[in-house]
């Protein structure tokens, strides 16, 4: 029996951990953490051992299909090529380029493939009505770093192996392992961190597994912590410990906006006593090592940008941003920052609700209404790619009726989920082991800079086709029925590099000057050192200067002081998320799901007691969206006042073809999250926050 064990690591989240992959004549028979990562360092959670049901999962398709009256029917790929690209062209010959939508999954950020080629074959359908994942996730994060550093994805990130206080707002690394933070062993770090003598202080609706082993942790009203932050910068200007740095302006403007905001008054609001803010912000601005850090539950929400920009502002006031301790920027091999646009808002704007695009893409609250709605520019066929919009977007049910109303839709996708059994035609990518892999983005999130290549584990079989290989193919179709330009050679030479030499000239061209070759010889890694500060000259800004004063952000203050105190019997609802899953696509493997149940809405015993429920019963939780069904759980981890739905189940549904997801109980919080509920900045869907009633079925 031959035996090997290589080198991988798990691309399932932001953590991108090592592993090391034991293969057995040809077959995956053990997943375990690699020591030798310098970032992860041997860490892993039961998500990468999970990597080998993906692999094996009967239900994945290997070759394309077309939905047929009589069901689904394989097909080669040249056909599928052909038939996908005259469709998508026959529908925009006869009603325009918006006609066609796409629609962008979390996980094409975890594939080398997706993000080397997609963007090149998507630019070729010329259509405005672009959406993603990101807006209902990271947009308001993404949303301040253009507005202050100069790029969208210039982030800023917790360097928390050196800080001594570390507060959190609406994050739950311990489950995310986590987000907008890569960083792997999140609570081997969170512990190191104590240790050395520092706090973290939790700000949430809920105990997370976080709070609970954290220093302190708040209830925080859901939707209001923009105006515990605006308190927090209020009382450290206050006490005279604001300190931005020569090339901060605006900090007058600031002042200004955020003399009302007292303690006081945000107590009224969040529900935390004004003392308690008064000292958090004491002790953060005192500290000699301090980071704030907000992630889904202060960006999904009507004030996220307020939330992500406020954040920012606290760090940067105190003198922590660009601080050995505080909030830095990595400085990774490949700069993924030469290769995607500084980002830009409001160049154009939805048809229908007109939200503003951000970085090309429209917010996805409004995707189902472009659809349904009559009227030049509806979208008439769409083109998902790893996404499944009807759990993970608000309002699913009238997404799903949407997509059912298509001329024509195409996805690209290793099953039929929710989403996907809409599609005329399903293009099905190789697995994750089957694939060669860099992490593009997720190293210009991670809180140490490291670099790592790593070749595919297992050999792709000769009918299956990489992501790329079905970008590049699609996009070379598509480009064949275009005018010859200089646009279109450039467009067909980038298609046609493959990934591996897309990251050598990245990795050659990048801060260390490192090759593919080099990187090869190292596969577990190569550690390039703890970030460094970096600016003023790291900004994107041509003035090399920070401006906090964002107007767009300054005028929308005002509508914080509609934040009501009272709820008429209303409860808020909030999301949540497990160490084994990633939103709507890791139920189908029987290792994750196994254990308790995790769908059950969580209550405060004194809000059941209030409404005559009991432990254990179904309810129904209704919002203006709709109504779902669910067993409620009494938790005292939750604050009075707010329930909590888990986010990504809802499956089971006809024609979903999710052998053991299927089997999973729960409703998707989505069916009742609405997508008229927006944040008027950024126009991220607000899906925390909701409000509901619970009633008895």
């Amino acid at each position: 029996m031959a035996t090997t064990v290589r080198r991988t690591s798990c691309n399932l989240c932001e953590a991108i951990c090592g592993v090391l992959v034991t293969v057995e004549d040809g077959r995956v028979t053990d997943i375990r953490g690699d020591e030798s990562d310098p970032l992860s360092r041997g860490h892993i959670c039961p998500k990468a051992v999970a990597l080998r049901d993906l692999q094996d999962d009967p239900d994945r398709l290997t070759t394309p299909v077309r939905r047929t009256p009589d069901g689904w029917q394989e097909l080669g790929w040249d056909a599928a090529y052909d038939l996908v690209v005259g469709r998508l062209t026959e529908i925009q010959r006869e009603h325009g380029k918006n006609a066609v939508g796409v629609y962008l999954g979390n996980p094409n950020v975890h594939s080398l493939g997706a993000l080397t080629h997609m963007p090149t074959m998507v630019k070729q359908l010329r259509t405005r009505n672009r959406f993603s994942a990101t807006s209902i996730d990271q947009l308001p994060h993404m949303l301040a770093s253009y507005l202050l550093y100069g790029h969208q994805l210039m982030v800023a990130v917790p360097d928390i192996d050196r800080t001594s206080y570390l507060l959190m707002l609406g994050a739950n690394p311990l489950a995310s392992n986590g987000s907008m933070m890569t960083a792997p062993g999140f609570h081997r770090r969170l512990k190191d961190l104590q240790k050395r003598g520092g706090k973290v202080v939790v700000l949430d609706p809920r105990r997370t597994e976080t709070a609970a082993v954290a220093d302190e942790h708040h209830f925080v009203r859901p939707g209001t912590d923009a105006a515990f932050l605006l308190a927090l910068i209020h009382q450290v200007i206050a006490d005279g410990h604001a300190r931005p740095a020569s090339y901060v302006d605006g900090f007058d403007a600031v002042e200004a906006a955020v003399e009302p905001w007292t303690p006081e008054r945000a107590a009224g609001i969040t529900g935390i006593e004004a003392d308690v803010i008064r000292r958090i912000a004491h002790e953060f601005a005192t500290a000699d090592r301090a980071a704030c850090y907000g992630r889904v539950g202060v960006s999904t929400q009507q004030f996220g940008a307020v939330c992500q920009w406020a954040i920012q502002v606290l760090n940067i006031i105190t003198g922590n941003l660009d601080r050995p301790g505080g909030t830095m920027f990595p400085r990774p091999a490949v700069n993924p920052l030469l290769g995607l646009g500084r980002g830009h808002m409001g160049v154009w704007k939805s048809r229908v609700r007109g939200l503003p695009e951000f970085g090309g893409e429209l917010p996805v609250s409004t995707m189902a209404e472009e659809i349904l709605t009559p009227g030049d520019g509806r979208i008439r066929a769409m083109v998902t790619v790893a996404g499944n919009p009807v759990l993970s977007t608000p309002n699913g049910r009238r997404l799903d009726e949407a997509l059912e109303s298509l001329d024509f839709m195409v996805a690209i996708d290793p099953y039929i989920n929710e989403t996907t059994r809409h599609a005329d035609v399903i293009l099905p990518p190789a697995p994750p082991l089957e694939r060669d892999h860099y992490d593009v983005i997720f190293h210009q999130l991670a809180v140490r800079n490291t670099a790592r290549w790593n070749d595919a584990v297992l050999p792709k079989p000769p009918q299956a086709r990489h992501d790329w290989e079905i970008f590049r193919d699609l996009g070379l179709r598509l480009l064949s029925r275009a005018p010859m330009s200089r646009r279109k050679v450039m467009a067909s030479a980038r298609l046609r590099l493959t990934p591996r030499r897309i990251v050598d000239l990245g990795l050659r061209i990048g801060p260390y000057r490192l090759s593919l070759g080099k990187l090869r010889k190292s596969p577990g890694g190569i550690d390039l050192g703890p970030l460094q500060p970096a600016l003023p000259g790291a900004l994107h800004h041509k003035s090399k200067r920070i401006d906090l004063a964002q107007r767009m952000i300054l005028d929308d203050l005002p509508r914080l002081e509609a934040l009501a105190t009272g709820n008429d019997g209303e409860l808020l609802l909030i999301g949540r998320r497990h160490l084994r899953n990633n939103n709507s696509w890791m139920h189908n493997s029987a290792r994750l799901v196994k254990g308790k149940p995790r769908h059950q809405l969580l209550m405060n015993p004194d809000d059941l007691a209030k409404r005559d429920l009991a432990d254990g019963q179904l309810v129904n939780v209704s919002s203006a969206a709709g109504t779902v069904a669910v067993e409620v759980a009494a938790s005292n981890d939750m604050m009075p006042g707010v329930v909590s739905l888990p986010h990504g189940f809802g499956h089971g549904r006809p024609g979903v073809q999710l052998s053991v997801a299927n089997q999973v109980a729960g409703p998707s919080i989505n069916d009742v999250t609405d997508t008229e509920l927006t944040d008027t900045v950024a126009g991220t869907a607000a899906v925390n926050g909701v409000p509901v009633t619970v009633t008895a079925c």
